[in-house]
């Protein structure tokens, strides 16, 4: 199933008498030191422009095919990104607020050397009126660099709440600076595909050569698409992994390197033993993606497995803070014993 594996013991007994306050891996304590200044590396923001300019655009719902779509017409005024050779190269992308990772990104085709740009084109998102109607749409203009290094033009975001379903007429709108949703994660990661597995004690029976005399968890990191392109010959990736509140160099584990790929295939399988179930509801495996660099490593984004409680153990901790689809992947596991559950889950910061 995997080309490469791994298995370590994980004692939580220490943990218990012993624990530790606002705990951190020794590599998120590198995070938190570099995110101020490389903040805009992850959300794909090279450009310093101000945001200036309208965009004109429509919105409708088709009930028949349940299909909500965005007509986006054109752009006019926008900020100019090169100075020097007075030119912007624009698209238009949008996200479904809170579930954007889920629902996927919809972009545009890019308009080069221009700051009025015609579009005409309808991005699509097939998706029940019920669930359309507790989300935000964000749609925001960008300028597309070859290297990958895009500048933000400014944005839109339009609560689908309130919005007046039967005015289907193209309409203008001014480009606003981001705004604190936007900063604080609009901008896609990446996707990682992994499968999880909880083996009690002694539950595979006394005939089984292979049965644990503690509880196992099992983690089948599959593989990561849509990473951010750092570099004009890709990404050089690859995944740490830790079980908090462990954070020492035993609990730590990490995949090869995959080397110039946004879309890199790990299929690697971590095993750790000392589990009790108990102790499942006080753990979290937090896996993180990196770039690759003789000098030093570049976070991508992570997923933290939990309860996301904010508690490990009767302490408050500041990394059990599982978003809702980690948590119900994560009770998805404690509820099916030796079966292995699929996940999709979009990475974040951490």
């Amino acid at each position: 199933e995997s080309d490469t594996a791994s298995e370590i013991s994980f004692q939580f007994n220490k943990h218990k008498k012993t624990p530790s306050i606002g705990s951190h891996s020794s590599d998120m304590a590198s995070v938190s030191s570099v995110s101020g200044s490389v903040l805009s590396v992850y959300s794909g923001d090279f450009g310093s422009v101000d945001a200036q300019g309208t965009v004109e655009f429509a919105l409708d719902y088709d009930e028949k095919n349940r299909e909500f779509q965005v007509h986006v017409s054109q752009c006019k005024d926008l900020a100019v990104v090169d100075e020097k050779k007075g030119r912007s190269d624009p698209y238009v992308k949008t996200y479904l607020l809170p579930d954007k990772a889920r629902m996927g990104k919809r972009k545009t085709s890019v308009k080069k050397r221009t700051v009025n740009p015609i579009y005409n084109e309808v991005l699509r998102y097939k998706i029940e009126k019920m669930v359309l109607l507790i989300q935000k749409l964000n749609l925001s203009v960008w300028h597309n660099d070859p290297l990958g290094r895009n500048s933000f033009l400014g944005e839109i975001e339009v609560d689908l709440a309130s919005w007046d379903w039967s005015n289907r007429k193209l309409n203008w709108y001014p480009l606003k600076p981001r705004s604190l949703s936007a900063v604080n994660g609009v901008d896609h990661r990446g996707v990682m595909s992994l499968s999880i597995k909880y083996v009690p004690p002694g539950s595979l029976g006394k005939m089984c050569p292979k049965n644990p005399p503690s509880g196992e968890v099992h983690i089948w990191v599959k593989d990561v698409k849509d990473l951010l392109q750092l570099r004009p010959s890709g990404v050089d990736s690859f995944v740490k992994c830790y079980v908090l509140p462990d954070t020492s160099k035993k609990s730590y584990q990490k995949t090869r390197v995959i080397k110039r790929d946004t879309n890199p295939v790990f299929n690697h399988t971590i095993v750790y033993d000392g589990f009790h179930t108990e102790d499942l509801k006080d753990a979290c495996v937090e896996l993180t993606v990196w770039d690759h660099e003789k000098l030093t490593n570049h976070f991508l984004g992570g997923i933290r497995l939990g309860l996301g409680t904010g508690l490990s153990y009767g302490i408050s901790v500041d990394w059990m803070d599982s978003t809702q689809e980690e948590v119900a992947f994560w009770q998805e596991m404690m509820l099916a014993a030796n079966e292995w559950i699929e996940g999709l889950l979009p990475l974040r910061s951490l």
